[in-house]
C-alpha cells in the first residue's frame, strides 16, 4: 500500500533506550510503522525558547521518526492546560476536574496548526495518513485548510463521552466539526462509537446515511470501532528473554509462600487507585485467615507532575498505603508495596509471570493493554487469574475476567478471595478463554483493520473539502 504517515502528540519509538514502559501506545504505533513502510511524527518532549518548525529526524529499530520541539507557552497551555487539564478529564466523566481556560483553547488551536505547517511539507500525494488520540483532533481540519487531500484518519485511543457530558465543553460542536474532516474515525469500543454518533445524530442534528457513515456540518465521514492488541509474538519472545526469566525469579523468590497481587498503571486518577487500595485494604478486614498469604504490588510511575490533580493524587495513595502496612504489617511481613518508578515492558513481563492475580481496576479506561499483557505473561499451566474493571474498554473482550466495579472496595475484595481460592482447573478454562482473544484480537488485527478501512475510504469530494 501507499506509505503510512502515523502522527502522535509524542514519538517514542520502542527500544530507542531499551526502556520502554507501561502504556501500549508507542508499542502498538511502532509495529505498524514496521509493517508498512513510513514515518511517525510528533513532539519530541522538549521546548525550545522560539518554535521555528526545524525537524529532527532518525531511524530506530526500523521505526523513522521527525519530531519538533515546542515553546514553553506551548506546553503549558496545549499539553499540560486544554489536553490534559480539559479534554482528559472531561473525556474520563471527571467534570469536576475539569479546566475551561480560553487561553488553553487558544494554545490546542495553535499547536495544531504548527503540527500542520511543520508535517505538510513531507506530505507525499500517495501518502496515508494516520492521526492519533485527542491532543490532536484539529490536525485533520488544519491539514485540509493547507490544501492536503490525502486519505486521512483520526482514531481515539481514550473513551468518547456520553453527549451529556461532553456538552459541558465549551466549544463541543467545534470540536466535532473537526472530526468531518478525516475520512475515517475510529474508537476503542462500540459504547465509544455509539455515544459519538448520539452526539452527531442528535446535538449536531446530523444523519447516518449507512451503518458505518455519519453526515453532519455538511460532510459524511466513515466510523467504527478498532479494539486495539498487543504485539502478542513480540510479548511472546520477551517473555522468553533472560529479563524477563530473572524478574520472575525474583519475584517469586521474594514472595515465597505467598500469592502475589500485581497492579501495573501510570499515576493517575482514572485508573482507580485510590479504589483499589481500599479493595485490596477490604480484603484483609475481611479475611485474616488469608492476610499473611499475600502480598500486592502496585506498580504507578509518576506523570504529569505539574499538574495539580496528579499532585493530590500522589499524596493520597502515599497515605494510604502506609495506612495499609500500618495496620497489617507485622515485624517479618509487609502486606504492601508500592513503587512509583519505572519497569520496562520485558521486566513486568517476569512480574506478570510471578502473580496469581492482576488486578486492572480503572474507573473508565478506552482499552488497557496491562489486562492483555498480563493474560499473554502467564503459564498455561498454572495460570493466575484477571480481575478487570467493568469500565475499561477490554472488559467487552475480556469476558472470562473475573469483572468488578471498581467503585466498590467489597466486590474487588470478593474477587480478589475469589481469584486467591479459585481452582486450577477453572484459570485454566478463564485463561485459554483470554489467551485466544489476546492472540486473535491483537495489534496486527488491529493495525490492518483500521488501516484497510482507511485505505478503502472514498477519496474526498472537492465539495466536502470546501
Amino acid at each position: 500500500m501507499s506509505r503510512l504517515i502515523v502522527v502522535s502528540n509524542r514519538v517514542s519509538p520502542p527500544n530507542a533506550a531499551g526502556e520502554e514502559t507501561v502504556g501500549g501506545l508507542a508499542m502498538a504505533l511502532a509495529a505498524a510503522l514496521r509493517e508498512y513502510s513510513g514515518l511517525w511524527f510528533g513532539w519530541s518532549g522538549k521546548t525550545t525558547p522560539v518554535f521555528t518548525g526545524a525537524l529532527d529526524t532518525e531511524t530506530v529499530d526500523g521505526v523513522t521518526t521527525a519530531v519538533v520541539d515546542l515553546e514553553e507557552a506551548d506546553l503549558d497551555e496545549y499539553y499540560n492546560g486544554y489536553a490534559n487539564k480539559t479534554l482528559w478529564p472531561l473525556f474520563h466523566y471527571r467534570t469536576d476536574l475539569a479546566a475551561y481556560d480560553r487561553v488553553y483553547g487558544e494554545g490546542y488551536s495553535r499547536v495544531n496548526k504548527r503540527f500542520a505547517a511543520t508535517l505538510a511539507p513531507l506530505i507525499k500525494p500517495d501518502d496515508v495518513i494516520w492521526v492519533h488520540d485527542y491532543h490532536l483532533i484539529p490536525l485533520g481540519r488544519e491539514l485540509r485548510a493547507l490544501g492536503v487531500k490525502n486519505r486521512i484518519g483520526f482514531f481515539l485511543h481514550v473513551p468518547w463521552p456520553a453527549r451529556q457530558v461532553l456538552t459541558t465543553l465549551p466549544g463541543h460542536k467545534r470540536l466535532v466539526e473537526a472530526m468531518f474532516d478525516y475520512d475515517l474515525v475510529g474508537f476503542q469500543t462500540a459504547e465509544y462509537l455509539q455515544a459519538f454518533e448520539d452526539y452527531v445524530l442528535f446535538e449536531a442534528g446530523g444523519s447516518q446515511p449507512g451503518t458505518d457513515r455519519l453526515r453532519a456540518f455538511g460532510r459524511t465521514i466513515k466510523v467504527g470501532a478498532f479494539p486495539i492488541g498487543i504485539d502478542a509474538p513480540e510479548f511472546a519472545r520477551m517473555l522468553r528473554g533472560v529479563t524477563a526469566r530473572r524478574m520472575r525469579d525474583l519475584m517469586s523468590a521474594s514472595t515465597v509462600f505467598r500469592n502475589l497481587i500485581v497492579g501495573v498503571d501510570r499515576l493517575d486518577y482514572s485508573k482507580g487507585l485510590e479504589e483499589r487500595f481500599m479493595g485490596f485494604e477490604r480484603f484483609l478486614a475481611d479475611n485474616p485467615d488469608m492476610r499473611r498469604e499475600v502480598l500486592m504490588l502496585q506498580i504507578a510511575p509518576v506523570s504529569r507532575e505539574s499538574v495539580e490533580a496528579y499532585q493530590e493524587i500522589r499524596g493520597r495513595l502515599d497515605a494510604l498505603s502506609g495506612r495499609i502496612n500500618g495496620e497489617y504489617a507485622d515485624i517479618d511481613w509487609a502486606p504492601f508495596r508500592y513503587v512509583n518508578r519505572n519497569y520496562r515492558r520485558d521486566e513486568l513481563a517476569g512480574i506478570y509471570r510471578a502473580a496469581r492475580a492482576g488486578l486492572v481496576t480503572p474507573l473508565r479506561d478506552g482499552m488497557n493493554l496491562v489486562a492483555k499483557e498480563f493474560v499473554a505473561a502467564q503459564d498455561p499451566a498454572d495460570p493466575g487469574v484477571l480481575i478487570l474493571s467493568r469500565f475499561a474498554g477490554a472488559a467487552g473482550q475480556m469476558r472470562e475476567a473475573l469483572l468488578v466495579n471498581p467503585n466498590s472496595p467489597e466486590e474487588i475484595a470478593d474477587a480478589l478471595k475469589r481469584a486467591l481460592s479459585m481452582d486450577k482447573t477453572e484459570r485454566i478454562r478463564r485463561w485459554s478463554a483470554l489467551f485466544a482473544g489476546v492472540q486473535t484480537e491483537d495489534v496486527t488485527a488491529w493495525r490492518d483493520a483500521f488501516v484497510g478501512a482507511l485505505a478503502g475510504a472514498k477519496e474526498r469530494r472537492a465539495a466536502l473539502a470546501s
